[in-house]
């Protein structure tokens, strides 16, 4: 198990040609894991989860992050012990509440987001490990669910979430965290003093990044990735940074998302991404490792998603 790794996150909006491209690539390029993701409305994180397994022999796959709103935990439990017996060793599924938009825009926000979330953890994680589960819950139901061929490598179950209360819900029912882009050393440190785990439990952080011998020409290519990072929901990573009142100010004073990144400074920049030389993304990774990040999975950005994995190993 690589304690330090580092992965790359297959593009939501990678063209279908390229998914095996992609897949295969990052695979041969050395990276630890690759991480796919289920934003609404592009791709399902099992199918495209199942897939990349199938294309490569060694990485790592992660999803991040199922929406449990949407779900029934026995059949995501089924789900992912299907992909642990497959392909054992090689599983990471990561649960959260969802977006409160997108499960409004289904139907499906329910009324008590971390009691839901809780007992879908806890129902995932048990059915997966084998033997019959029970559970009479608010949201999870289950009468003597056993899997007839349970995984002998069992997947890892993460939350994927923010906010103090459900990351310390991720601390007791979860095998680890994914943090959401922007992850910073100061969010790791406020994370984990909320998750406050009590056995191993692992650490995704989500980084934008662009590796260029020019460091300006990485920034550019990065701010674009970095303007959605001024909408208000995305307040609790930014508060533990040092800037923090004067990016609120920015946000503020910016008419639109590409106006507040484009007046960004360069610092901000390099704080909320992986970003600059090979070097400088480099110091960056082994910084957020020193925080206690497990896996720093780096988003490729910029018109050519190849490309940009290919700059991205640079600093393997």
């Amino acid at each position: 198990m690589t304690e330090r790794a580092v992965g790359v996150m297959l593009p939501r909006d990678l063209p279908a040609h390229l998914f095996r491209t992609f897949a295969e690539r990052a695979e041969a390029l050395g990276f630890d894991e690759l991480w796919v993701v289920e934003d609404c409305f592009f791709r399902g994180g099992i199918a495209q989860a199942a897939a990349a397994l199938a294309m490569t022999e060694r990485i790592r796959v992660g999803i991040g992050i199922l929406p449990a709103a949407v779900r029934n935990a026995a059949f995501t439990a089924l789900e992912a012990a299907t992909l642990g017996e497959l392909f054992p060793g090689r599983i990471d599924v990561g649960i959260g509440h969802g977006m409160p938009g997108w499960m409004r825009q289904v139907g499906a926000w329910p009324t008590s987001p971390l009691t839901m979330l809780e007992e879908h953890l806890d129902a995932v994680r048990a059915v997966v490990r084998g033997g019959r589960v029970d559970a009479d819950g608010r949201y999870v139901s289950l009468d003597g669910v056993d899997l007839n061929t349970p995984p002998a490598s069992v997947p890892r179950v993460l939350a994927g979430v923010r906010g103090p209360k459900s990351l310390a819900l991720a601390g007791r029912a979860a095998d680890g965290t994914v943090l959401a882009e922007p992850v910073t050393p100061e969010y790791v440190a406020e994370a984990l003093r909320h998750i406050a785990p009590t056995r191993e439990h692992r650490i995704v952080g989500y980084c934008v990044a662009a590796v260029d011998d020019d460091a300006a020409r990485a920034r550019a290519t990065a701010r674009p990735a970095l303007e959605w990072m001024g909408e208000p929901d995305w307040d609790v990573h930014i508060a533990p940074l040092p800037f923090a009142d004067e990016f609120r100010a920015l946000r503020a004073a910016s008419a639109t998302g590409a106006e507040f990144a484009a007046r960004m400074p360069d610092a901000w920049v390099d704080q909320l991404a992986v970003v600059g030389t090979v070097v400088d993304a480099r110091a960056r990774i082994g910084q957020l490792h020193d925080a206690g990040v497990t896996t720093a999975v780096l988003l490729p950005v910029g018109p050519d998603p190849l490309a940009a994995l290919e700059g991205l190993a640079r600093v393997l």
